[in-house]
């Protein structure tokens, strides 16, 4: 996970530093989550009905052969926007079949009562990693550069291959396999849509999602045209991951979660994007980033936990995969829109707007929904089934 965020910090810098546009960010971030946008759902399906541990282990292998395939291009000099693009893409291929797969990974190492604790559990060291890893590369792309850094995070999936061929499958959980009849993915999409429940929260998730989640867009311009620091991208995300880490953990309290968590930590994300384009100066502008962490991991985590309360066993894959879908795959949307905004309206409304969208649709569709924590009915099910057979 830490070379990942360092990956992920030096490929912002190094897109900003080619045009000093957040739209070319904006539409990196379009190629790489455009997968997931399209086979997020179906790659959920794919989870659900094979081993998960061997699904990892590919995309994993796929993660660790593209950041290789960037130090390269960048080593040479030729990571020109367009071979930046295409990596993205190739990134997020990986990405949205890696995400449902590993994460339902989890359901098979915990029981089914600490599933919620685990998912906070593991967002916190995912987190953890976003502190690390941003202050690293702050410190090491002066004298090293951006290739420098792709090469250390191509090293570092050595050692997560090395811990997934090395699991004790006899200590694993069974695994509900799904059925390989029917349309997985659309009976995960009418699940969702058929429960008012679990429809409310998707609702609220994916408009936080394209307009208020893509704050990494507009830091590195925020912070060199708001601040004078050039450089201060990377301290920001640092705090902003500081954020997340309290968040993550302060859920990851709560063996049950609830709506009202769900909703408080939208609305601290929506808090956060409006406050923190407004900071005075740099050091402001640090302490401000915290709450946007601590907001957006906060309803991040809830949402997993929710999920994963609700559905029944032999739907989790597919789910999560639509929450990926929903979170990850509305960058493509969100991210270029973000970007254009700090462009041509102006940076700090970058910011402002996905702050503003955020809380219209979160008090009205969770209403109905607080205090509800049972899972997934078998009516619901079957209903999905019936739909996926038309």
């Amino acid at each position: 996970n830490v070379g990942t965020w360092l990956q992920f910090t030096a490929t912002s810098i190094l897109i900003y530093r080619i045009h000093h546009r957040a739209t070319d960010s904006g539409l990196n971030a379009m190629f790489q989550f455009l997968p997931m946008l399209f086979l997020g759902a179906w790659a959920g399906g794919l989870a659900d009905r094979f081993d998960r541990r061997k699904v990892t282990i590919c995309t994993q292998t796929a993660l660790g052969l593209q950041a290789v395939l960037l130090a390269v291009v960048d080593a040479a000099g030729h990571a020109t926007l367009p071979v930046v693009y295409g990596l993205s893409l190739i990134l997020g291929i990986a990405n949205a079949i890696d995400n449902p797969a590993r994460r339902g990974l989890v359901t098979e190492l915990v029981e089914p009562h600490d599933i919620s604790n685990a998912m906070s559990l593991n967002t916190t060291v995912m987190t953890g990693s976003r502190i690390v890893g941003p202050a690293l590369a702050a410190a090491l792309i002066g004298p090293l550069g951006t290739a420098w850094l792709f090469s250390m995070n191509a090293v570092s999936y050595l050692a997560v291959l090395a811990s997934l061929f090395t699991l004790r499958r006899s200590e694993m959980l069974p695994k509900v396999t799904a059925p390989h009849s029917g349309k997985p993915v659309r009976e995960g999409l009418a699940a969702v849509w058929g429960d008012r429940y679990m429809r409310n929260i998707f609702i609220v998730f994916t408009v936080a999602s394209t307009f208020a989640f893509n704050y990494s867009i507009v830091l590195p311009k925020m912070s060199d045209r708001l601040w004078g620091e050039k450089n201060g991208y990377a301290i920001l995300l640092t705090m902003t991951s500081i954020g997340s880490v309290a968040g993550a953990l302060w859920n990851a309290r709560y063996r049950v979660m609830t709506v009202n968590r769900f909703v408080i930590g939208a609305l601290t994300l929506s808090g956060a994007c409006i406050i923190l384009p407004f900071a005075p100066n740099f050091p402001l502008a640090c302490l401000f980033a915290i709450p946007l962490g601590v907001g957006g991991t906060g309803f991040m985590t809830s949402m997993t936990g929710l999920m994963q309360q609700r559905t029944a066993p032999e739907m989790r894959s597919r789910m999560m995969a639509l929450q990926s879908v929903a979170f990850l795959g509305s960058t493509p949307i969100g991210g270029p829109v973000t970007g254009w905004i700090g462009d041509h309206v102006g940076v700090r409304m970058s910011l402002i707007y996905g702050g503003v969208l955020t809380p219209l649709p979160t008090v009205p569709s969770c209403r109905s929904s607080c205090g509800r924590t049972t899972c997934l009915s078998a009516r619901a099910i079957a209903a999905a089934r019936s739909f996926s057979r038309r």
